[in-house]
């Protein structure tokens, strides 16, 4: 059995028996947020790792980090490869600084962790390094694969990298789309509703969570009419939850 809790945004929890991780949670307030922080940073205990997918604010949010890098010393701070300086300034020691990049592997209790590219928009591989600034991760633990696709558009090879992974359990994925709109403020966006429950759809999930719908009003969407095309067009094969922060969701 795995226990999940939404953290608003691409926030989530995912606790095991023995290990609990978070991916993506922004816990910063912020006079922009439409909702509240879940657990203030100072607040938040009995984190064995902290994962960012990308070097946003909402995704890793220095903020916070720099908090848990003292109140929490022993646990581990995973994040794209190309983003190692930044977060040891945050004041994470070298031992727990775990980079990632496309392709790696590692294990954090009894989770473990695969990486593979995000497109946000782009890939924006960097030619220098190798490394990838966008991630998604596949978690695995307890018999349980789960899909955290971070910030991306679809690409070219991204379901089979998915899919390689064998049967997953759940997806959380973005769906607050691209527009000329959020273009013109500099925001770059991620895949539309419609998108994301086609590659739900494809991948065969278990179960997906609609996230990056709730945070800021300049960057939202109806994670309703996500849900509806999913259950038309997938005729309810594809269990859908839309979440509420810090709801308990048990897989198994």
């Amino acid at each position: 059995m795995v226990e999940l809790r939404w953290l608003g945004q691409m926030g989530l929890m995912v606790k095991t028996g023995k290990t609990t991780i978070c991916i993506d949670y922004y816990a910063t307030d912020d006079k922009d947020r439409q909702t509240p922080v879940p657990v203030p940073a100072g607040e938040l205990k009995g984190i064995d790792a902290f994962l960012g997918t990308h070097d946003h604010l909402d995704h890793i949010d220095h903020e916070a980090w720099k908090i848990w890098a003292k109140t929490a010393p022993e646990a581990k701070f995973v994040f794209p490869e190309l983003f190692r300086e930044k977060v040891r300034a945050d004041g994470v020691d070298e031992k727990n600084a775990l980079g990632m990049n496309a392709g790696d592997t590692l294990q954090i209790g009894d989770i473990t962790v695969h990486a593979i590219p995000a497109a946000h928009e782009f890939l924006d591989k960097d030619l220098k390094t190798g490394f990838y600034p966008f991630l998604q991760y596949i978690i695995e633990t307890e018999g349980i694969k789960i899909h955290h696709a971070g910030d991306t558009v679809r690409y070219e090879g991204m379901l089979p990298a998915i899919k390689s992974f064998g049967d997953i359990d759940v997806q959380l994925l973005p769906i607050n789309g691209r527009d000329a709109k959020r273009y013109s403020s500099d925001c770059i966006g991620n895949m539309t509703f419609q998108e994301a429950a086609d590659l739900a759809g494809e991948t065969e999930s278990r179960l997906v969570i609609p996230g990056h719908w709730d945070m800021f009003a300049h960057n939202s969407a109806d994670p309703e009419e996500f849900k509806a095309y999913l259950d038309v067009k997938y005729k309810g094969r594809i269990k859908c939850i839309i979440p509420k922060v810090m709801e308990k969701i048990t897989v198994g």
